[in-house]
């Protein structure tokens, strides 16, 4: 009964797919875990905003929130602008600001369910190599977490693996491809978007997969994002200190 509220905060988009399946996500998430309170936010584009949602919460009388950005890795969302909005939030609020996604075992399944219903068996790893294309980051952490998921995702099997970016940082998606054409062993080469939710982003990456033999889906509202979104709320719940609200 004294379980905080859990508050998925989603970067928002103008593409109406991206709050469909940010929604979808969280409606998965907390079918997960019956009795606790989930509410989603958007930092821009889409309603409802965080600072909407917190004023609700506080008019309904909650008291503690856990804040789950809807990131893939610690960039500048993540460090500045999600910490700013909370601290905006009603001083009747103790909020505390859950860990980003990535990186997680989880991700990894995820990635590997999206090619597998795109077409691939695990008897093709060997011989197949991948693109992980993400949205792109000016972040160097941001930017050493994909690398390393990536490395993390040829130790499963596959033949090679190539990290690439939608915006911000190379190589893009269209020149990995050509790059893993020339791996020893790549028979086929596979684009899997590391990316949460349909966009603008994730539509360069599958333009710049033409080339490629076979395109996964975006993460989505997966099981393992699902499951993952729960880890995050639990280890907030358990461990972090709320965020200090502005004077």
């Amino acid at each position: 009964m004294n379980r905080p509220v859990l508050l998925v905060v989603a970067h928002g988009s103008r593409d109406p797919r991206h709050a469909a399946t940010v929604q979808a996500l969280v409606r998965r998430a907390g079918a997960l875990r019956p009795g606790l309170r989930v509410e989603t936010a958007f930092l821009d584009f889409n309603l409802p905003t965080v600072p909407g949602v917190l004023d609700r919460l506080a008019a309904d009388g909650v008291r503690d929130v856990v804040a789950l950005p809807l990131l893939l890795t610690r960039a500048f969302h993540a460090k500045a602008d999600i910490p700013a909005v909370l601290r905006q939030a009603p001083p009747s609020l103790r909020i505390r600001q859950a860990e980003v996604l990535g990186p997680s075992p989880l991700l990894i399944t995820a990635v590997e369910r999206r090619l597998y219903e795109a077409g691939l068996a695990p008897g093709d790893k060997s011989t197949t190599g991948v693109v992980l294309a993400s949205a792109g980051s000016t972040d160097p952490e941001a930017i050493a977490v994909i690398a390393e998921t990536a490395r993390e995702l040829r130790r499963t099997g596959w033949c090679s693996v190539r990290p690439a970016f939608a915006s911000a940082s190379l190589p893009r998606t269209e020149d990995a491809v050509r790059a893993l054409r020339t791996d020893p062993g790549v028979r086929r080469v596979a684009v899997a978007p590391y990316v949460i939710a349909p966009g603008r982003l994730p539509d360069r990456i599958a333009a710049g997969a033409t080339e490629a033999d076979v395109l996964a889906g975006v993460l989505g509202p997966s099981p393992e994002l699902a499951r993952l979104l729960l880890e995050r709320y639990d280890g907030a719940h358990a461990a972090r200190p709320a965020v200090a609200h502005s004077a």
